[in-house]
């Protein structure tokens, strides 16, 4: 792994963990009866495992970039599939047309914020796994 290649997964990991830390202090915020209990689990343990990788990405766990790669995407998917869409589940807290939920201008910037984090985290795990399996090219 190249060490600019290491600084950008290091990077995203840090800015993931901001948007996570941000977006649980503010479902405390916002009370945990806002959400279901379906959501609360999931969420926790999302953020379990966001820690975890986040946590062996700072580290450098030698495979911590493909953990980022394999967790970043799902999660990126799975905090907006939750808040993003319309209700359509019980997996659902979501921020469209929410009313007497709590729900604020901050509520969508720290999601937002841990989604990007967490998608940025899942492209550069998988840019150095992809750079780390790439077939050495003989020089002359």
């Amino acid at each position: 792994m190249r060490p600019d290649e290491h600084r950008w997964l290091k990077f995203s990991a840090l800015f993931y963990a901001l948007g996570l830390a941000l977006h649980t202090a503010d479902h405390f915020r916002r009370g945990l009866d806002a959400s279901t209990s379906q959501v609360l689990i999931v969420g926790n343990i999302s953020t379990a495992l966001g820690i975890t990788v986040a946590v062996m990405v700072i580290v450098g766990y030698r495979h911590a970039p493909f953990l980022a790669a394999v967790t970043g995407f799902p999660v990126a998917f799975g905090v907006a599939a939750v808040h993003l869409l319309p209700k359509w589940s019980a997996f659902s807290d979501t921020f469209v047309n929410a009313h007497n939920t709590g729900v604020t201008a901050l509520s969508w910037s720290v999601v937002l914020i841990e989604i990007a984090g967490a998608l940025a985290m899942g492209i550069a795990g998988l840019a150095v796994v992809r750079e780390d399996r790439a077939p050495l090219v003989p020089t002359r």
